[in-house]
């Protein structure tokens, strides 16, 4: 018998597959081996039922977007969670998220934390110019937990941030039934430690969301598809400016007369984007597509 559905986790070989309501344990046939391909959470599949055997993952079908690292495939929503203290927010990672997720059609949203530990008016301000929908939510007190129940219904979607930001702690809130082990932030290191060891979607009403290890930052070089030409089409803040720079193939970074750098200077674009912009434009620069 074969049916048609959705990898929830995969560890040590087996991977979890959700089907009409029933979560069915399946190995991937060696097929996938051979062409150098690895089923991901997220992936919708094939499989086939064998009371005498082994299910089996038979076809992985197409996919609309994936991430390697961590491996996750089929995002409607990657959800940035971040501390406005403890650990301190990164706005390079921030923008960093961002911009692969735009390059991958995902959309996005930013949630803050820790707002009864240091008021997060800054943090929230910043992204709210810039255009990404962003609000405050506390595992806590529970503040902002509707609203982020609402903006994830019905997609597959995953948290991303550092440890010890509070993703976890939101999940828990957002569905107690998880009961998903939270960490301490580190004294010493100003961080949590790592308590998610594997990615794994859970069922929360009519979608999924993905707790991830490892998803708080990107190593863009490590993306093939990625190149320097394509990241300030990733900046949102950026479009309705680019046709408007006069110079053709700018790079936006050192050229007199750039429109990109005017807007800058004039307050139309934040200069902690462009320097974000600037820094992953140094990442990609050296590097080329040999397709």
């Amino acid at each position: 018998m074969q049916k048609e559905g959705l990898i929830l986790k995969g560890i040590g070989g087996f991977y979890y597959v959700e089907a009409e309501g029933v979560t069915y344990e399946c190995r991937a046939r060696g097929i996938f081996r051979k062409e150098g391909i690895t089923p991901l959470p997220g992936d919708r599949v094939l499989i086939s039922l064998n009371e005498a055997g082994e299910n089996t993952i038979d076809e992985i079908l197409p996919r609309k977007n994936y991430f390697a690292r961590p491996p996750l495939a089929n995002l409607d929503l990657l959800i940035l969670v971040v501390s406005v203290c403890e650990p301190v927010p990164n706005t390079l990672v921030i923008d960093k998220l961002l911009a692969s997720a735009h390059f991958k059609g995902i959309d996005t949203a930013i949630v803050v934390t820790k707002g009864d530990k240091k008021a997060p008016d800054e943090l929230l301000s910043l992204y709210k110019k810039v255009g990404i929908t962003t609000f405050a939510a506390s595992g806590i007190t529970y503040d902002g937990i509707e609203k982020l129940k609402k903006i994830i219904s019905g997609k597959i979607c995953a948290f991303a941030g550092n440890s010890g930001v509070g993703k976890t702690t939101l999940l828990n809130a957002i569905d107690k039934s998880l009961d998903l082990e939270t960490a301490k932030i580190s004294k010493k290191l100003g961080r949590g430690k790592h308590t998610t060891r594997h990615s794994e979607l859970f069922k929360l009403g009519e979608g999924f969301i993905a707790d991830t290890p490892g998803f708080a930052s990107i190593d863009l070089v490590a993306d093939e598809e990625f190149l320097k030409e394509d990241l300030q089409f990733c900046f949102v803040d950026f479009i309705p400016f680019i046709e408007k720079c006069k110079f053709t193939g700018c790079s936006h970074i050192k050229t007199k007369g750039c429109e990109i750098i005017r807007q800058v200077e004039q307050g139309g674009i934040l200069q902690s984007r462009y320097e974000s912009y600037i820094s992953m434009y140094d990442e990609l620069k050296d590097k080329y597509s040999w397709s």
